[in-house]
């Protein structure tokens, strides 16, 4: 039984909701991503998502473990790629950008190897 379901056991709350025409239902994400203001993410990996519709609106319901995202490339792998590959860091962050922020590629990129 759910807690504050009053004793009701889940399969006749799935009963009443669905002749209230309520529908819920678990999406199986791997992964929920929020875009905040100000260019920081928020990342839940692994998380419980439920969509419940009701009255042809949809509610998701998102639950896990979130992390926060600075967008942009850390100052220290752009330094990194800066010594390695003997580049200005207008060069080395351009790489990093276009390797998708891998260090290894964007020193392998600008030694052209």
């Amino acid at each position: 039984m759910m807690p504050g379901l009053g004793g009701m056991n889940p399969k006749q709350m799935q009963k009443i909701m669905k002749q209230m025409g309520i529908k819920n239902e678990e999406i199986p994400a791997k992964k929920v991503i929020f875009e905040l203001e100000g260019g920081t993410t928020l990342v839940i990996d692994e998380p419980n998502v439920t969509t419940i519709e009701m009255q042809g609106q949809k509610t998701y319901t998102v639950t896990g473990e979130a992390r926060e995202e600075k967008k942009g490339i850390p100052e220290e792998d752009i330094e990194m790629v800066m010594k390695q590959a003997s580049v200005d860091k207008k060069k080395a962050e351009a790489a990093l950008k276009k390797n998708d922020g891998d260090i290894a590629e964007a020193i392998l990129e600008l030694k052209g190897e």
